[in-house]
Parts: C-alpha cells; structure tokens; sequence
C-alpha cells in the first residue's frame, strides 16, 4: 500500500514542517485542502505552488492532490438549478485542477457536502441533471492537467445527494469521462447497509482513491473499525492507488494521529497478506 495524510490533521503547523514529519513517520504521500493554504486557490501564485512542490519533494513526500475542493467558498455550487452557478463551479474546478497539477498531484476528491445539496424544490433526478452538467463542463479541461475528479459517496448526516456507491457509480456511468471515477471512505462506507470489504470489491474497478479513517471520525484504528477485512479486500481486489488517513476528530494531537494510524494500517496490512 501506498500511504498517505491529509494537511487540515496539522491545523496550524507551516507547510515544510509538515512534510518533514510526515515523512518521518512512514508517509510518501500528502493530500492538500486547499483552504489550508489560500482563501480560493487562484490565490495561491505559481511560485507558491512551486514552493510547496519543492518543500514537500525535499521531505520526500509527493503531494497527491486535493480534497475539500469547494470548502469555505462562496457562490459555487455543483448542483446549483442556476446555469451560471455551476458554470462558475466548472470553472473552480478547472482552476483546481491546474493547482493540483502544478503542486505535482493528479487526483481531486469531490466531497464539498454543503455545495452539493439537492436545491429547494428540486428532485434527486433534476440535482443528478445539474451536478452532470457541471463534471461534464470540467472534465475536459480537467484531464488536460492530468488529473481525475473522484466522486465521494457521503452519509445522509452530512448531505442529501449521492450518499451511497451504488448512486455514485451511476453519476460516474452519465458523465463517462475516465477521469471521472470513485472514492471510498471508511467512514461514509459505514453508514450503507453493505459491508466496506464488499463496497470495495464491488467497485474496486472503478476506484480511483481511498480514504481511511473509523465512524467516530478518528483515525484508523482510534476506533471500532477492523480495517483486517478492509485491507485484505484492497489488497486482493488488485487497489493500486493511495490510502489516505483522513481525520475530522483531531485529538489528542497530530503526532499522535498520524504515528498511530500508520502503525495501525501497516499491521492491519501484515495480517491480511498473512491470512
């Protein structure tokens, strides 16, 4: 497995630092939310990107992409009944995309519950009409930088569209663009009736990035989650991309996240191969 982390777990800490202490305990890779660098990413400056391309490369670490695209942004919106909503949503994800690709990443995870409820008024079909058009402005733009757009399943608690792989895969199946493919998450994985190891051999073919994290929003391991099935069904399902630690319970510290979520994963790892 190749092992990543998310940058928000580190909250305040400066971008090289970081990578060095990622680095150290057994990360070779890094995934980015934008917001953690800039207001909007055309804020970030080419030499900026630059900057924390050459930063995270010294450290060893290759950033990997970008996760929460449209967090703590205003006026976009993927399932917008406004035409020139999601024109300027297409847009944003474009500029995303040229980020990613100058950072030296090439995946973007499209979670951003908040900018992708089903409008007022509208219906789940209409909102799949919106939220296809919008990918289909993106896409090919998009895959010029080199990159795809993996479309995250999320719980009901945190949205009302697309909360289930199943629901995915058919927005994945209208668009049909090949840079245009799947996430998993643990902790979204957890709230459908289908246990995680088979979501995942079920739609390990159209996987393009996964998420490891446990229901109570900790870290591998923090929790009740048995990531031995997770990672046998990665493992023997022939998953070839990155597993990436994703927190949103950031205690009791950073260190403390990111040294026992990989001790974790990489135990876990062992004993599937062994059984």
């Amino acid at each position: 497995m190749r092992y990543a982390i998310c940058n928000e777990t580190f909250e305040s800490w400066d971008h090289e630092r970081v990578c060095r202490f990622v680095a150290g305990a057994g990360y070779t890779g890094l995934e980015v939310a934008p917001f953690t660098i800039a207001p909007r990413v055309t804020d970030i400056t080419s030499s900026e990107r630059l900057t924390l391309r050459r930063q995270a490369e010294n450290a060893g670490v290759q950033i990997i992409g970008l996760h929460w695209l449209l967090a703590r942004t205003e006026g976009l919106h993927l399932t917008s009944a406004d035409q020139a909503i999601r024109a300027r949503t297409a847009d944003y994800l474009i500029e995303l995309a040229r980020c990613c690709r100058d950072l030296g990443g090439d995946l973007m995870v499209f979670g951003s519950p908040a900018q992708r409820r089903i409008p007022a008024g509208a219906t789940p079909e209409q909102a799949a009409d919106y939220a296809a058009d919008t990918f289909r402005r993106a896409l090919p733009a998009v895959a010029e930088c080199g990159v795809r757009i993996c479309l995250e399943p999320l719980t009901r608690a945190e949205t009302d569209f697309l909360n289930t792989c199943a629901e995915a895969v058919a927005l994945l199946d209208r668009v049909a663009h090949p840079n245009f493919v799947l996430h998993l998450d643990v902790k979204a994985m957890s709230s459908e009736e289908t246990p995680a190891p088979e979501l995942i051999r079920r739609h390990a073919g159209r996987t393009g990035h996964f998420h490891a994290n446990d229901p109570n929003k900790r870290g591998p391991g923090f929790g009740d989650t048995d990531f031995v099935p997770i990672f046998r069904a990665l493992r023997e399902s022939g998953y070839a991309g990155w597993v990436s630690v994703e927190v949103f319970d950031y205690s009791p510290d950073p260190e403390t996240i990111a040294r026992e979520s990989m001790r974790y994963m990489r135990e876990c790892e062992s004993r599937a191969a062994s059984s």
